[in-house]
């Protein structure tokens, strides 16, 4: 066991808040980063993260937790994206493109306003690439209720989420409240790159969103099974980059630990490269969106 736990690893406390909020972040990404991939929002998602980079940075500014920044700036984001956007993919990739330029520039002004006038190092690191390891215990609560809340959308709204996917104009003929839900979708997307942000950091944060999502939809085009794939690597990702980053520590030439986000990134990626030795599952999802042999709502 020493050769694989470096002295400690169990009886430390930032590992253990680091272990319990990487396992709810990674569920909340994948519930939420499935139906961002097969809605074809993986440009909104991401413009999202990065626009955290204004929220932590502001919030630094302002004395208050970065958490509280992130959930703010994406939400008001998610809004102006919604508000501005309209029901082509076009139309609402264009309106993702301006708010995530203007947020961008607030968050060059915000970072170097943080960089002039505090006397605290490292702070945009953290803003941009995450520090797990220092989150604060009194945090967790908040993380899983706002997780609990996120996750909670997605499968209140799993069959008519799933349905506009699918065939948003065949959802509308059929009552579904297409509008709405997306809506209600934006809400918890922006909700769960808040939760990543605070772990691997705004610019990263897509990677946990994204990226397990997409092994699992390469496995299965069972939404439900898909779900638990992205949640399984997702935590195993996370889980495996935290006890990683703490052996590097006892790395040559010691004392220099490596980034959690980085083993993150870099896990999820070859988790991926993997997946492409059965392409089946990718390849099935995108004859179902192209409207031949859809699965059926009720699959799980």
């Amino acid at each position: 066991m020493g050769l694989i736990f470096s002295p400690g690893f169990f009886h430390s406390s930032p590992v253990l808040v680091a272990i319990v909020v990487g396992a709810v972040v990674a569920v909340v990404s994948a519930v939420v980063g499935v139906f961002t991939v097969t809605r074809g929002l993986s440009f909104a998602g991401h413009s999202l993260a990065d626009l955290g980079a204004a929220g932590g940075s502001g919030a630094f500014l302002l004395g208050v937790n970065q958490l509280w920044g992130f959930v703010a700036i994406a939400a008001a984001a998610a809004g102006a994206i919604e508000l501005i956007g309209i029901g082509s993919t076009r139309g609402r990739d264009l309106a993702t493109g301006i708010v995530l330029g203007a947020g961008l520039g607030v968050a060059a002004l915000f970072l170097y306003l943080d960089t002039t006038f505090s006397n605290t190092t490292g702070a945009s690191i953290t803003i941009l690439f995450g520090s797990i390891f220092t989150l604060q215990s009194s945090l967790v609560p908040v993380m899983v209720l706002l997780g609990a809340l996120s996750v909670a959308i997605v499968l209140t709204l799993y069959r008519p989420l799933l349905f506009s996917a699918l065939s948003p104009d065949m959802a509308t003929a059929r009552g579904v409240p297409v509008r709405a839900v997306g809506v209600a979708y934006l809400a918890a997307l922006a909700l769960a790159v808040s939760l990543s942000a605070m772990t691997v950091g705004a610019v990263l944060s897509t990677a946990l969103l994204i990226g397990p999502a997409a092994c699992a939809l390469r496995l299965t085009r069972r939404p439900g099974v898909a779900l638990l794939l992205a949640a399984a690597v997702g935590m195993l990702s996370v889980w495996l980059s935290v006890l990683l980053a703490y052996d590097s520590y006892y790395w040559p030439p010691g004392h220099r630990g490596w980034p959690v986000s980085f083993f993150v990134v870099l896990l999820i990626f070859l988790s991926y490269l993997l997946t492409q030795l059965r392409p089946r599952g990718w390849a099935a999802w995108q004859l179902a969106r192209g409207g031949s042999n859809p699965p059926r709502l009720t699959d799980r």
